[in-house]
């Protein structure tokens, strides 16, 4: 296909294991910079076994893409009761079909900015504190 198909792919999957790494790591901060640097290392490895100068770089910024986007749903998840090991089997297949959808021409491209957008618009939505009790106590 081309080097823009290896590139599109190499990304795709690194967010896919990302968002898996993610669920497996994000439950604290110390866990998602650890769970980054991993998901960019096996990212950069899959760039330089799919060959050139590009797809490494595709691959790094991925799994870090996919961590920072997965994160703030794990989070987000836990902090409202989810358990740790659902969260993470849930999530997980988020990422796994994901990387399947890499294989897929373009769609690699597409997921590697969907997939923060969401993790933003999840931050967003997030409430601050809920001041529902408090208005009912004046």
């Amino acid at each position: 296909m081309g080097s823009w198909y290896s590139i599109g792919l190499v990304l795709g999957l690194a967010v896919g294991g990302g968002v898996i790494a993610a669920g497996a790591l994000a439950r604290s901060l110390a866990g998602m910079m650890v769970g980054a640097v991993a998901a960019a290392a096996v990212g950069v490895a899959l760039g330089i076994a799919a060959g050139g100068a590009l797809p490494p770089v595709g691959g790094g910024v991925g799994g870090v893409v996919g961590i920072l986007g997965a994160s703030q749903v794990v989070r987000g998840a836990l902090r409202r009761g989810g358990t740790d090991a659902g969260t993470a089997a849930l999530v997980g297949i988020a990422g796994l079909v994901l990387a399947a959808l890499a294989l897929i021409p373009a769609v690699g491209y597409v997921e590697g900015v969907v997939v923060p957008l969401l993790g933003l618009r999840v931050r967003r939505r997030a409430a601050e504190r809920y001041a529902g009790l408090r208005t009912l106590a004046k």
